[in-house]
């Protein structure tokens, strides 16, 4: 669908902001003019209602739309967070809040984590959302070459349990008995 973009026709004086003295009515000039107001609502063709809003709040740009009704000022947006707030960060489902072991703050207690192994070797360790074992949080498995872990596999799930959100993979290497390095694959 091709945009309708228009002007808003303007009244412009230096007494009121302007620069220069404007008939009544002249188009706005997008290359020199601004709108001053307090804020645009946005509407589309099967909405038009206050929604969706940029808008200002004493020295502060706010932002609402229909799935974050609490307006987000600027600032937060761009303090590197993304408006994230500490808590809602300790909510998401990135590898690095469960390595080394496991869910912690911000998960909801009463996780299970359910080891599997071949001889004395943990092959494989999986954190539940409970005992009873329907979704998955996240996961490790290991292979082992002799006695030397040679790959570990952390494997991140979605809320649904099955879905998988972030691999890495690490590969070790050794010198003797002792790990000299890892090379890691994040997928």
């Amino acid at each position: 669908m091709a945009l309708d973009k228009v002007k808003p026709l303007k009244l412009e004086s230096p007494d009121t902001g302007g620069t220069e003295n404007d008939q009544f009515p002249t188009s706005l000039d997008p290359s020199e003019d601004y709108v001053e107001c307090r804020g645009i609502v946005l509407d589309d063709e099967t909405h038009a209602d206050e929604s969706t809003v940029i808008s200002r709040d004493d020295v502060d740009m706010t932002f609402k739309d229909g799935n974050n009704t609490t307006p987000v000022t600027l600032t937060a947006l761009i303090a590197g967070t993304g408006g994230l707030t500490p808590t809602a960060h300790r909510l998401l489902r990135q590898l690095i809040h469960f390595i080394d072991d496991g869910p912690a703050e911000g998960f909801a207690s009463g996780a299970y984590k359910e080891t599997t192994y071949s001889g004395i070797k943990a092959t494989a360790e999986v954190w539940w959302e409970s005992g009873s074992k329907l979704k998955k949080i996240v996961s490790l498995d290991t292979t082992w070459t002799g006695i030397k872990k040679t790959t570990e596999v952390w494997k991140v799930y979605d809320t649904d349990g099955s879905t998988v959100l972030a691999t890495v993979t690490d590969t070790i290497t050794y010198s003797g008995l002792k790990e000299t390095s890892r090379t890691r694959v994040i997928a």
